[in-house]
């Protein structure tokens, strides 16, 4: 189940705790809901997804619809935990659809696994009614669920939640921690096929491969470079700064290799923080600097005018751009040095069955993916 986090992880960045509702925004939006077993037996999978979030998301960001970037918002559940109450199905939301990936991630450090009964039609059916769905037909709707126990359990029919899921444009894929058959033959693989998905199985105890590339050192350097264009204001800004601080502490703490895809993540368009962040906030439209109280600002641009808070928010946003572009031009690099020393992972892992599988259902909405 660690796994799944991770990605989920994935998958991606996730807004304040804020859920919008997407419908016709215009948006290229990829909507996204994680549900992960968070039982016993699941320590595993919540590994792999601590460990493989970055690089989901980085897969993801490099998706684009008519030529623009796309949108990804990420949600998480976690069912089968019996420290959750029984009336409310062992289950509950860890996130809504959002972008804020710094919060996305620090929740998949949080989970632990206890008990539990499994009702994936039951948390299927929660997550259906419980999130803000996009209510447009060209935007990518995908729920991924992943567990280890019969897909049947529960009082609420499986076969009927992924009906309802379909009904609204929203795709199911299955992922069970275990062998194929056990899944096929426990309900994972029909639930999949229902909702116009994808079933896979995978080895949740199978130990993450990473890769040192020769780029690593550098782009874990200029990742904490960004952090440094920060300008944190009003009351969300400490805890936003320090929230970025931990995830990057979070991430070397798992490996060099994890902490050098949190870079690549934070220097792509799905990495945005305009609730605590001013250049973010001015690049989205999200705040007025003349408007701003001054208490509300840090301690360095208490004392300017107009003009010099301006001036030091385009420095800052000037800056970054150019940071995220040096990480970008390595992450290049990087890629082609990992493909060549074939050592990633196989397609037994959570982050592989993932990306995959999205990959294939978002270029049937024409979405495309950069080599």
């Amino acid at each position: 189940m660690k796994n799944l986090i991770t990605i989920a992880a994935i998958l991606f960045s996730l807004l304040l705790f804020q859920a919008n509702t997407f419908a016709n925004s215009g948006k290229n939006l990829v909507q996204l809901a994680i549900l992960l077993d968070t039982s016993n037996s699941m320590d595993g999978l919540i590994d792999q997804a601590k460990t493989q979030l970055w690089k989901i998301v980085n897969e993801l960001a490099r998706s684009q619809k008519a030529g623009e970037a796309i949108d990804l918002n990420v949600a998480l559940y976690e069912y089968g935990k019996d420290s959750i109450p029984a009336d409310e199905g062992y289950l509950r939301m860890i996130a809504p659809l959002t972008t804020d990936l710094d919060r996305i991630s620090d929740e998949l450090f949080k989970v632990t696994t206890y008990g539990g009964s499994e009702y994936c039609g039951k948390v299927i059916n929660t997550a259906l009614e419980g999130l803000k769905w996009s209510r447009s037909n060209d935007d990518l709707k995908i729920i991924v669920i992943a567990g280890n126990e019969p897909f049947s359990q529960g009082d609420v029919d499986y076969r009927e939640a992924c009906k309802a899921a379909i009904k609204k444009g929203i795709i199911v894929n299955t992922i069970f921690c275990g062998n194929y058959n056990e899944g096929r033959d426990t309900g994972w693989k029909e639930g999949a096929e229902i909702a116009d998905g994808k079933y896979m199985n995978i080895d949740q105890d199978k130990q993450i491969v990473h890769v040192d590339a020769p780029q690593d050192e550098e782009l874990i350097r200029l990742g904490m470079e960004l952090n440094k264009t920060y300008i944190a204001y009003g009351s969300a800004g400490k805890k936003g700064k320090e929230m970025q601080e931990v995830q990057d502490n979070n991430s070397m703490g798992l490996a060099a290799a994890v902490m050098a895809q949190r870079s690549v993540a934070k220097a792509s368009g799905q990495y945005k923080n305009e609730s605590w962040d001013l250049v973010d906030a001015q690049k989205e439209g999200a705040v007025d600097l003349d408007a701003i109280e001054e208490e509300a600002l840090p301690e360095e641009m208490k004392e300017m005018n107009s003009a010099e808070r301006k001036k030091y928010v385009e420095t800052m946003s000037k800056k970054r751009t150019e940071i995220q572009k040096e990480i970008n031009n390595l992450n290049e690099a990087r890629r082609k040095y990992i493909a060549e020393k074939a050592l990633e992972n196989g397609g037994d892992t959570f982050d592989a069955a993932l990306i995959k599988a999205v990959q294939e259902q978002a270029r049937k909405k024409n979405f495309t993916f950069d080599n």
